[in-house]
């Protein structure tokens, strides 16, 4: 039976990929960039590479932000140019929040406790949620930032669930990530569900349910 239920947040309830896509297209339109999607191809080819050194140790997340911005503008920037640049963005993308049209209504009939557990910052998701008038359905909000571990840890998922006061076998775990999410709630004895909104053809493994919609939620817990 289940008694709680815990979810990722970014592309799961937030539009993150829609929402960066919106607050860079006009951010570098206002920066005088061209804005079109070569550009933002570059712009996450970069990201990628710098968020590798960041997890790597090789940077500080201060100069993972520098180093993404003088990588993407291809000129030199003092550290208060780079800063302000990125804090540029930062407002763009912020203005273009949105939550995925079914989350308010999916968190809204739940009759179970939640929380949120997230591999992005703590002051991020606590911004996100509250700008989205969202914040007042979790009673936890963890972020792997202040945890010390990050999914797919089982530490991670195990805290979650202590947070909330609920053994693992009776709390669910909804994330859009096969792997990082689903895989790795299921390995910690959660119930994993899989919102798989793109509709891919990967087949949901042994133990994994998938959905393609928060609408089907409701009715998945109902028979757990």
């Amino acid at each position: 039976m289940i008694e709680a239920v815990l979810w990722d947040v970014d592309d799961t309830i937030f539009d993150f990929t829609g929402s960066e896509r919106t607050g860079l297209l006009r951010h570098f339109e206002a920066e005088g960039m061209p804005s079109d999607e070569a550009a933002l191809e570059r712009w996450h080819r970069i990201a990628e590479t710098a968020r590798r050194r960041l997890a790597a140790g090789r940077l500080t997340y201060d100069e993972y932000r520098r180093t993404r911005v003088r990588t993407f503008v291809d000129r030199p920037l003092t550290d208060i140019e780079a800063d302000a640049w990125h804090d540029r963005y930062e407002a763009s993308f912020a203005a273009a929040w949105s939550a995925f049209p079914d989350a308010a209504s999916a968190l809204d009939v739940l009759p179970y406790r939640q929380g949120i557990l997230s591999n992005s910052s703590t002051d991020h998701q606590e911004r996100r949620m509250a700008a989205l008038g969202l914040r007042h359905h979790f009673e936890v909000l963890l972020c792997s930032d202040r945890l010390g571990c990050a999914k797919p840890d089982p530490e991670a998922f195990l805290a979650a669930c202590a947070a909330l006061e609920s053994p693992p076998a009776r709390v669910a775990y909804v994330g859009d990530k096969l792997d990082v999410d689903a895989v790795g709630a299921r390995s910690a004895g959660l119930h994993a569900i899989w919102l798989d909104r793109a509709g891919t053809a990967t087949p949901a493994p042994t133990g994994i349910h998938r959905i393609s919609t928060l609408t089907e939620l409701s009715a998945l817990l109902a028979a757990r």
